[in-house]
Formats: C-alpha cells, structure tokens, sequence
C-alpha cells in the first residue's frame, strides 16, 4: 500500500511513525515532510499543500492508494473531495465539514442551533460594536478571530483593556489577515481544559485518549498563547465518566448536525474541552488531529492505524472495536527564542541521537537539513515525548530526552503534565 502524507510539522512526523507501523507495511511518502519523516518515509519538495492539483497528480504519479491529510489548510481547500474525484481515497473531512473549523462563527451558530454545551457568544465585524459590547459583558472575557490563525487568534482577555486592544488588534490592525474579518466574543468560562480527539466515519464515533494542552510559552501558564508548548495523555480531569459524557453530550450530536446540515463528517474530530462545574462544554473544534495532541495520543494507540482511517474513509468503523495502551505519555515542545512572535532560524541542532538513545520519541515540528546538519526552521522546532506506566515516569523521561538536546535560542516549558502530576501528591 502506498500512503502519502501531507503536512510537514510534529503532528505529521507522529503520524507517519504510526502508519509505518501498520501490518500493511506502506510505502510512506511525505509532502514536504521534513527531516525527520525522512527516516521513515521519501519526502517530496516543490509541491504546495494548498494546490489540489498538483497534489492529485503527484498522488496518481507514486499510485498512491491511501492519502492522510495532517494540517487544517488543505482541508479547508477541499483537497479530500478532490482526491475522491479523482479516485483516491483520503482520510479527513471534505470542505464544507471542515468549515467546523474554517469558521468560529459557523461552529458556535451550529452548537447554538443543536443545543451543545458551549460558552455565550456574540459575533461582530464592527468594532465598536465589539468594543461596546465588551463594555456591557465585563472581563474576564475571551476575542477569538473567526478564521483560521495557526492557533494563536484567540485572546483571552483579562481586562477591560485588554479586550478593547484584542478587538482593534484583530478587527482594525488585521493582526492575523482575513482570519480575523470577523470576531467571536465570548464569555469567559471556568474549569479545566482538556482535549479530546476521536475518529469518525460519520455514524460511528470513536473517542481517542484524552490529552491535555499548554497553550502559554512561559511556565505556570504565564505568556501569549502559542501552538502548543507540550501536552500530556490521559487527562486525570477525563474520567471514564466524563469522556462518556462528552461523547453524549458534544460528539455524537454534532456529528449528527453536521450530516442533518447536509455536511457529513469523518475524519478525526477535535474537541477541545473547558470542563466546567455543569460540565463539559466546548471551546473549539477542530477538523483534524491536534499538534502535540497527536505526539501524545498515537505513542497510547495499539490497534493499526491504517485499519482505523480506513474503516473511517469507508464508513465501517462501527465494525471495528480500537485498543488503547494503559500507559501514559508526556510531549515537550522545544521552542525558538522569541517564538510566538519572530524568531531566527538556521541554528544547528545536536544531540537528536542521545536523545533516541535514551529511549524518548523526538518528532520534529520546524526543523530543516543544511549541509547535512539539522538545524531550526520554525517556532516549535522538536517534540520530545516518552510513554511511561505512568505521568510521573514519562514527564522525567521526557524531560531527560530534552536535556541532551541544544541549539541556539532554546527554551521549553518545565512544567508540563503539572496538573496530573499535583493529583499525583
């Protein structure tokens, strides 16, 4: 079987590293990929992942059986119905169920309509129509852009003035382009959040581990928001009956509003969770794995994955009964200096070797070869993750994998999994 990937962040590095395990033993190739998948998959440069037809024409030119789609641009450019036009199979939503995603706006219209938990909310294209109603709601208080903004167009806005400036920021001075044409304005909610990923085929919903998220750069969720600074999985704050309820409460409905809306949903389905005192609500959806969700999750998954997205693609996953490992798994994100904001590039990285060797799984996120040398290409540039018993044995030997690794400007939280690792006192 030959699988193509596209995408070429942390998420996808995770991904071909679990298709590469399959009994179906594929022949991976990467668009772009990135040093890392190199390893383990042929990885194809000078095609964009924002053009269908050149990547349709490169899916016919290697036979390409099976396409995995990683990041949510592609999707939301409608690249899964045009490999189904042209015969290929794809695992993800096509555009119009990818809109979930593509617009806040559009998510929080269908929750309101099908009755799922989620925050109050107004959308505005004005901005002083924003402002004032920011005035009358009060702060804390939470200014999201409605389109995508590479998970880093949601403020969460502290004060009074904090959220006038998110409102101009966004809707006036344009800071994350059209993304941000139209705001969602929410009320702030308590509790803690969680992420929960699951596979679908459009019926059938099947939950993954749950995983939970550092959105702030800094230690003690301190800092601006960012991609994802490192994760963890199972998320204590998911107990077996709250991933019940989410599954009754939030997926199962709005996969089923999404076909009554006549956008048939399968693919994975992200839900990210604030679990509140009424419980789970949720914050957002997203069309597509989470990055470093997947570099968490995937390393707990014993079943075949191949198997899994193809039962999704072909509408039998309710045939299909998936084995998760009882471990648990730690991800810490290796950072550039000034990420989220600019940051240089071209800074040799050493010790990915010692890291390997000490048993930590190294996913690369913004790397490139130069001259033979890996060196930093991006904000997030490595994802360290190792699977323990426990949350406990995997934060110190994930930590242990960071610490044989250097590179110019490096920093990374030192405090991931803090949360399930307080239970554990």
């Amino acid at each position: 079987m030959n699988i193509l990937v596209i995408g070429s962040g942390g998420r996808e590095h995770a991904l071909a590293w679990k298709l590469a395990q399959s009994k179906h033993e594929p022949k991976l190739y990467a668009v772009p990929g990135n040093p890392g998948m190199a390893e383990i998959a042929e990885c194809i440069a000078g095609v964009s992942i924002a053009d269908n037809s050149a990547l349709v024409s490169l899916a016919k030119e290697k036979a390409i059986d099976f396409v995995v789609v990683g990041p949510e641009v592609p999707l939301m450019n409608g690249v899964v119905d045009a490999m189904e036009a042209a015969g290929i199979k794809a695992f993800g939503p096509k555009k119009a169920a990818a809109e979930i995603e593509g617009s806040k706006a559009f998510s929080k219209n269908l929750m309101k309509k099908y009755g799922i938990p989620t925050a109050k909310y107004e959308v505005f294209t004005d901005a002083e129509e924003a402002r004032a109603y920011v005035e009358k709601e009060g702060a804390p208080i939470v200014i999201k852009a409605d389109g995508l903004a590479a998970g880093k167009g949601v403020i969460v806005a502290e004060t009074l003035g904090d959220a006038r400036d998110a409102v101009d920021e966004i809707l006036s001075d344009k800071a994350f382009g059209t993304a941000g044409n139209r705001v969602v304005i929410e009320e702030f909610m308590m509790g803690e959040e969680a992420s929960l990923l699951a596979f679908t085929d459009g019926k059938t919903i099947r939950p993954m581990v749950s995983s939970q998220d550092h959105k702030r750069a800094f230690d003690g969720d301190k800092g601006p928001n960012t991609g994802g600074m490192g994760t963890y999985a199972p998320a204590p704050v998911m107990t077996s009956d709250m991933v019940e309820r989410a599954t009754d409460e939030i997926l199962k409905p709005v996969i089923a509003a999404m076909a009554k809306e006549g956008r048939p949903y399968a693919g994975c389905l992200y839900a990210g969770l604030m679990i509140t005192e009424e419980g789970p609500k949720v914050v957002e959806f997203n069309a597509r794995f989470g990055d470093p969700e997947t570099q968490v999750v995937l390393p707990l998954l014993v079943s075949d994955l191949v198997d899994i997205m193809l039962a999704c693609t072909d509408g039998t996953l309710g045939g299909m009964e998936i084995e998760w490992s009882a471990a648990s798994s730690v991800c810490v994100v290796m950072a550039s200096g000034g990420y989220p904001k600019a940051y240089p590039k071209g800074f040799p990285i050493d010790g990915l070797t010692k890291a390997k060797a000490a048993g930590t799984l190294v996913f690369h996120a913004g790397t490139a070869e130069k001259d033979g040398q890996i060196v930093t290409a991006g904000g997030r540039v490595l994802g360290v993750v190792a699977k323990a018993a426990n949350v406990k044995e995997a934060a110190f030997a994930a930590y242990k994998g960071v610490s044989a690794i250097s590179f110019e400007g490096a920093f990374y939280r030192r405090d991931i999994a803090h949360r399930a690792l307080e239970r554990m006192k």
